[in-house]
């Protein structure tokens, strides 16, 4: 479970981090150089077709690859309007200057897929999302980075094109990641102080809705009285009771397939007796699709958990709370079961870490893929419209190598092409590689998680999908994989697909407290 662990660090952002070490660290005997790492909020409002406007928020995890030169992954979602769960995922890159001290120029490019609620299709149309930007950025040192600029948002196959300012926050920090599986060198003393340890949480979490009888679908009739979610929480604990949070979260169950979530907050912990703890916490995000009628998309979420500890690592976690959409009738009571493994990463700061300072982390053999799959009818009513033509996602998966043979994963995709804007998928699951010879392999997976929008017929949400690789590798850190499999709804749907994927993959070390 440990990869999932720093699977939280978001895949494409991990590979130009990869890539930032692989140039900064030349000699290993002189230990590893941290990475700088930004995490970003923007928000801007686009302008949509007869006057109508959005307001979106967007997300992103960034990591250095050189002085200039940026690399990560992000998400934008609809917050304000009447376009909830209009929600991108993709890759973004940015370009810097700097002009003095404080000032910084930047141009940057974000490519996504996405869309979302209902009527919308002919607004995102496949779903392929082009995010252009040019601004200036102000750092403030112990407080962060503020920027603003204008950028240019297209959907090339919808009706979005849309130029507009906008306004970003940026909170940078270091993170330590290694290049390539090869075993770091520990001999020696540490010459100064060991590197200290940050707490962090991961959970798998399986999520009820039990909605009132007076909320209503976005089309007028009432909502279905629950909703199943599944997904995954990422908690840092900035000391050792108040942590900040992350989850995201889609349907599987309730007739709201294609609702999706991604909230961000915080809260505090407070410990009870011997392995026990209350948390309390709070959040808010994008959140629709599914015909929930969450208006603009804000969501707003408060509850209370008990946490109960399993084992040194290992914790399971009750929680209830209530979620609301502030610009319409959504709500419901909340409960949720969560599975939760405990670890820390490294606490560093832009110096270089000698390996003897590392003694008490273990190094974690990780692979991050950016992937293209494309779906391909296998059943007559596989989709509600355009039943022949095949649908292209866009996405990212992180593996964790249990064994140099096994692993778990976890992946995120959304449909940029093939009329099915609003469709997106998040699955966990495992699988197997067998070396074929010094660079080829193959591998094979299993996966479980929800699914939904842009017309698939997937049913409550829940699918299946089983999947067949042939890789290459290329260096000791680059692979590319190609890909054949089979997706399916597991719960009343006709949804069945073949798919064709291909991937470029890369290998790094993440580090964990013994």
């Amino acid at each position: 479970m440990k990869n999932l662990i720093v699977a939280g660090l978001c895949a494409g952002g991990l590979l130009g981090s990869s890539l930032g070490h692989a140039q900064g660290n030349s000699e290993p005997s002189a230990g590893l150089k941290p990475t700088a790492t930004t995490w970003r909020l923007t928000s801007e409002t686009l302008a949509l077709p007869g006057g109508e406007k959005m307001g979106m928020v967007g997300g992103d995890l960034m990591f250095d690859v050189s002085e200039q030169l940026r690399l990560g992954v992000g998400s934008y979602g609809a917050v304000r309007g009447d376009r909830g769960g209009f929600i991108t995922l993709g890759l973004a890159g940015e370009w810097r200057q700097r002009l003095s001290p404080s000032w910084l120029a930047h141009t940057g490019l974000f490519v996504g897929a996405g869309g979302g609620r209902g009527g919308t299709s002919a607004l995102s149309g496949g779903g392929l999302m082009l995010r252009a930007d040019l601004g200036l950025t102000y750092e403030v040192p112990n407080v962060g980075n503020f920027a603003f600029g204008v950028s240019h948002v297209r959907f090339p196959s919808g009706l979005i094109s849309s130029t507009q300012p906008y306004l970003r926050y940026e909170y940078p920090f270091y993170s330590l990641l290694s290049p390539g599986w090869d075993t770091p060198p520990r001999a020696g003393t540490a010459d100064g102080a060991s590197v200290s340890s940050h707490r962090n949480e991961f959970a798998l979490v399986a999520r009820s809705y039990r909605i009132p009888a007076s909320v209503l679908r976005d089309d007028g009739q009432p909502q279905h009285s629950s909703m199943q979610l599944v997904g995954v929480e990422w908690l840092s604990y900035l000391d050792p009771n108040w942590f900040v949070k992350l989850e995201s979260e889609g349907a599987m169950g309730g007739q709201s397939n294609g609702y999706m979530q991604i909230l961000a907050g915080g809260g505090y912990r407070m410990p009870l007796w011997r392995g026990s703890a209350i948390k309390l916490h709070a959040a808010a995000g994008p959140a629709g699709g599914g015909g929930a009628d969450t208006g603009g998309g804000l969501l707003l979420d408060a509850g209370v958990s008990l946490q109960q500890n399993l084992s040194e690592r290992t914790a399971l976690e009750f929680s209830v709370g209530e979620v609301r959409a502030p610009s319409r009738s959504f709500r419901a009571q909340s409960a949720a079961l969560k599975l939760t493994y405990q670890f820390g990463l490294p606490g560093v700061s832009g110096n270089r870490i000698s390996w003897p300072a590392l003694g008490g982390f273990d190094a974690e053999n990780l692979r991050v893929r950016v992937a293209n799959q494309t779906y391909f009818k296998a059943s007559p009513q596989w989709r509600n419209q355009y039943v022949d033509e095949s649908v292209s996602n866009l996405g990212v998966q992180l593996d964790y190598f249990v064994t140099p043979e096994w692993f778990v994963t976890g992946q995120g995709l959304a449909a940029y092409a093939g009329e099915a804007g609003a469709y997106m998928t998040g699955q966990l699951g495992a699988g197997v590689q067998q070396q074929l010879s010094q660079r080829w392999f193959a591998e094979g997976e299993a996966l479980v998680g929800a699914a939904g929008g842009g017309g698939l017929a997937v049913g409550g949400g829940l699918v299946g999908q089983l999947n067949a690789s042939i890789g290459y590798r290329l260096t000791k850190q680059v692979s590319v994989l190609a890909t054949a499999g089979r997706i399916q709804a597991m719960r009343g749907g006709d949804f069945k697909a073949n798919v064709a994927g291909l991937s470029v993959a890369y290998q790094f070390n993440g580090f964990v407290q013994k």
